[in-house]
């Protein structure tokens, strides 16, 4: 693990959070984004070297909103930054913990992400990230952005 890499807020309405965080924090979001595989909507703010993101549900029944109907707006889960996601997955793994993916999805801002179920940690849902990186026809890596 190497940071926090995002704290994810759960919202009803991205149009009606982000002028509030940008007003709470004095900046402005610098990315929005929606992320089909998680049906969600998300919204971006820089904090040094850690980030908010705010999501909003792309569907009635989709998770995001019913958390929000569950539990209100607010704090929905912690995302950590790590150099190899699927090294994680399985140590994580073997170490007991409930992985909510089998391998990992394409996320938002750029991340391969998995999710690891709330019940196996504490009550939090945690989030690893890596950074996408994409192979070239002729086998180098390259870095998305």
């Amino acid at each position: 693990m190497q940071k926090i890499e995002h704290v994810g807020i759960a919202v009803k309405s991205l149009a009606d959070s982000i002028p509030l965080f940008e007003k709470l924090l004095d900046r402005s979001c610098y990315k929005v984004e929606r992320v089909e595989s998680e049906g969600v909507n998300t919204a971006f703010f820089a904090l040094g070297g850690n980030k908010l993101e705010l999501l909003e549900s792309t569907d009635p029944s989709g998770i995001i909103a019913r958390y929000v109907e569950r539990f209100g707006e607010g704090l929905h889960h912690i995302a950590l930054a790590v150099d190899d996601i699927e090294a994680e997955m399985k140590r994580l793994s073997a170490a007991g913990f409930h992985l909510l993916q089998d391998k990992p999805v394409r996320g938002a801002d750029n991340k391969m992400v998995c999710f690891l179920h709330p019940k196996s940690s504490n009550g939090v849902l945690i989030e690893l990230c890596m950074e996408r990186v994409d192979e070239r026809v002729d086998g180098s890596i390259i870095h998305t952005s």
